[in-house]
């Protein structure tokens, strides 16, 4: 064994030094270690040289817990989540086996902060490149979360990632800008108390495929498996992000092997189409739903006109001039065609009589529809309304074809593959009656699609039945009042029931009467 390993240090010298560099750092101090698995290339190498290093040391300078993190978005290609599954289980098993003190963990998103709660339950648009907010609430949250908790039980904490100058310029930069002259960690650039170590730094991808592919995995996994796995989805991977600095330059993880089936960020999914082409034709309904999602986020009949806390903005629009007609050029993401709408169809009005249009109108701005509205500003310039959320409709309507996508889809490997999770819809449904939703739609959106009820919860029960819903939205209508304005200021009196000192609700109550559209 030990000419083999002599063998191998002769072919991989980066390796050796790798593996000598992790033993030496692991022993300088008491401070645990956090490696950060993705599942990808890079990650599955720096486990593999942290693995096999400290099986080298002896038992009696194994001093100190190095936890193995994976970020579940709950979100992630099916294919992928299996897979690191199924490795977090081999290394904890092969740890405990041979007395390394290793732990493997999964961080997920809280229910509230998961994709589908903010997309269905909240309204929010499907992220994009200048609104990226997932990577936050999904990653970066859930794994700081972790990192925070053993900071606060041992003072300070090493990130061990799979990182590599070689893999973009701006990666390099980053690293760079976080690195001191002559020390092997990295500050850490959010978390004042953790550091970073890149034991796989200097590797290019070529040292980390003959790694892999040359020496076999301590826990048991198939590295050309992994390899097959990068061809059949024809992409890169996703790192786990601990760090908001990276998240700004690490790029999508769209068209990624490792990245979230539902991403948008991108124009093309190439991961899912990837394994679709290779033969997972069952990941088909997954495509064919993400498609959908992004045909839809600037659905000017599925978005509100303001946002969520009533505010309105607008956004200058493009005009061109074919054929001797002017057309509003509406732009579409990456290749995909742009539609034009001639100008024709629009009607202009002054930024200044906009307020007396929309009264004299009487146009509703809580109502779903486009408007089909110019507004030209002081400088001449034509302007549009922004979009704001999804409308209730539109999250209901995403809902509906989400759990028909889940009921119809066929997992080869699991029966019970779920793509939003009961937690979830539980949280959605809070949502969904806190903002207003009192006929509480959800439960019957539930049964209508699976053919089942799930056991909801008596406290969420909706504040009013639909006939006194109905009642109310006609009280409404009678005298001229917003209806959405009307159940948000009853929710905000129900909220504050009870409360002794009820300071909070004359400021909400303010809040909610000072919105934006109301006053136009």
């Amino acid at each position: 064994m030990q000419t083999i390993n002599n063998l191998l240090n002769k072919q991989f010298p980066k390796v050796e030094e790798s593996k000598e560099q992790i033993k030496k750092v692991y022993k300088s101090d008491e401070r645990p270690w956090v490696v950060g698995y993705s599942g990808g290339k890079d990650s599955t190498t720096v486990i593999q040289l942290v693995f096999e290093a400290l099986s080298e040391l002896p038992k009696e300078e194994l001093h100190k817990k190095v936890y193995v993190i994976s970020s579940d978005t709950l979100v992630e290609t099916p294919l992928i989540i299996q897979s690191i599954n199924t490795t977090l289980i081999n290394i904890q098993n092969k740890a405990l086996q041979i007395g390394l003190p290793i732990e493997t963990h999964k961080v997920k998103p809280e229910p509230e902060q998961s994709y589908w709660a903010n997309i269905i339950g909240k309204g929010y648009p499907l992220p994009n490149q200048k609104f990226r907010w997932c990577t936050d609430r999904l990653k970066i949250d859930p794994a700081n979360t972790f990192i925070k908790d053993k900071v606060s039980k041992f003072g300070e904490v090493i990130m061990v990632l799979g990182v590599r100058d070689n893999e973009s310029a701006t990666r390099a930069n980053v690293m760079k800008s976080h690195s001191v002259e002559g020390k092997t960690l990295m500050r850490h650039s959010s978390l004042s108390n953790a550091y970073v170590y890149a034991p796989v730094r200097d590797f290019n991808v070529d040292d980390v495929w003959d790694y892999l592919l040359t020496v076999e995995s301590p826990w048991g996994d198939n590295n050309h498996e992994l390899n097959k796995l990068y061809q059949d989805s024809n992409s890169g991977e996703c790192p786990l992000v601990v760090d908001t600095s990276v998240k700004e330059n690490a790029g999508s993880c769209g068209n990624s092997r490792f990245g979230c089936w539902v991403c948008t960020v991108v124009n093309e999914d190439k991961a899912l189409n990837g394994f679709i082409e290779s033969g997972e034709d069952w990941m088909r309904p997954l495509l064919e739903f993400r498609n959908w999602l992004a045909e839809i986020r600037d659905d000017r009949e599925r978005r509100m006109k303001y946002r969520m806390n009533g505010q309105m903005y607008f956004k200058e629009v493009h005009i061109e001039e074919i054929n001797g007609e002017n057309y509003v050029v509406i732009p579409k993401k990456g290749s995909r065609k742009k539609d034009l709408i001639n100008l024709k169809e629009y009607t202009i009005v002054s930024k200044e009589n906009l307020k007396t249009y929309i009264k004299e109108e009487q146009i509703n701005l809580a109502s779903a529809g486009d408007l089909k509205l110019l507004v030209r500003n002081e400088d001449g310039n034509l302007e549009q309304l922004g979009l704001g959320p999804f409308t209730m409709e539109a999250r209901k309507e995403i809902l509906e074809n989400l759990l028909i996508t889940q009921r119809d889809i066929r997992h080869p490997e699991d029966p019970n593959f779920e793509l939003i999770r009961e937690e979830e819809l539980r949280v959605i449904r809070r949502f969904w009656l806190e903002a207003g939703n009192f006929e509480d739609a959800l439960p019957e959106i539930y049964r209508k699609v699976m053919g089942r009820e799930l056991d909801w919860e008596l406290d969420d029960r909706p504040l009013l039945d639909n006939e006194q819903v109905s009642d109310l939205e006609l009280l409404a209508q009678e005298k001229n009042i917003d209806f959405n304005l009307l159940k948000k200021l009853i929710l905000s009196e129900k909220k504050h029931a009870g409360f002794k000192m009820r300071n909070g609700l004359m400021n909400e109550l303010e809040k909610t009467l000072n919105q934006d559209y109301l006053h136009l």
